[in-house]
């Protein structure tokens, strides 16, 4: 019954896509122009953009950039959260801070970070270093902030230190709260990355997507755009999937 129970939950959950889909090529057949390509236009597309490279000499700059960003960002903001959820001076100094500078939306640092930093590889890494850094912080923070004082407190009665304390209780039980924060800038970081390449980078998924605009291939911007998707849909997935694989056992 376990496996039915997934098959259907599959079918459910594919079912739109498809219909979609077939929305989308019937549609753009009865409209007849390049500026609505069908479906089976787009995936044409990408079979030749794989083929001759250009996708993927787009596509891996603006990988590393997300990974080594997204990567750097997450650390710190785990470590800073943690550091403010453990230690009252911290969240005193720190807290005001963070809640002072979150707000303010990662593009909005652009054009600062294009003065202070220059046109190259540092600017968009640090775009979405920024983009990953606050929500991560805030929501280590939250985490750590809301596990019971009484699990603490009864650890300690037992002997345990500060360090097990810290791995063993309030790591699992914050867990939630930290996965969330990673899973919501998952796919924020792609969409601050394509933003950088947009406006000053020359290379990348986002500048392919400005030069094919720039070309009315609305063909190779869709190609773009469901890559985009996927990868996102990847990286989300791939974190919840690690969610499911760490946290199972303490829920």
């Amino acid at each position: 019954m376990d496996q039915r129970h997934k098959f259907i939950k599959l079918v459910i959950s594919i079912f739109p896509i498809i219909i979609f889909l077939c929305l989308w090529e019937v549609t753009a057949r009865a409209a007849a122009t390049p500026l609505f390509p069908a479906f089976s236009n787009v995936l044409k597309e990408s079979y030749i953009l794989i083929k001759n490279g250009v996708l993927l000499k787009n596509f891996l700059p603006s990988f590393v950039r997300v990974v080594v960003g997204y990567l750097l960002g997450c650390s710190a903001g785990i470590v800073v959260g943690t550091f403010m959820g453990i230690n009252r001076f911290a969240e005193y100094t720190l807290s005001p801070l963070i809640s002072f500078l979150f707000p303010i939306p990662t593009l909005g640092w652009l054009p600062l970070l294009m003065l202070w930093i220059g046109i190259n590889e540092a600017l968009p890494i640090t775009l979405i270093f920024i983009c990953a850094f606050f929500p991560v912080a805030y929501n280590t923070h939250t985490g750590i902030k809301e596990v019971k004082k009484e699990y603490i407190d009864t650890a300690r009665t037992l002997g345990a230190s500060p360090g097990f304390i810290l791995v063993h209780v309030i790591f699992p039980l914050a867990a939630p709260n930290i996965f969330t924060g990673l899973r919501m800038e998952s796919g924020m970081v792609w969409r601050t990355v394509i933003a950088a390449e947009m406006f000053a980078i020359p290379n990348g998924i986002g500048s392919l997507l400005m030069n094919a605009e720039s070309l009315l291939r609305v063909d190779i911007i869709m190609v773009c755009l469901l890559l985009l998707s996927i990868v996102c849909t990847f990286f989300e997935r791939s974190l919840l999937w690690l969610e499911n694989k760490t946290t199972g056992a303490w829920r």
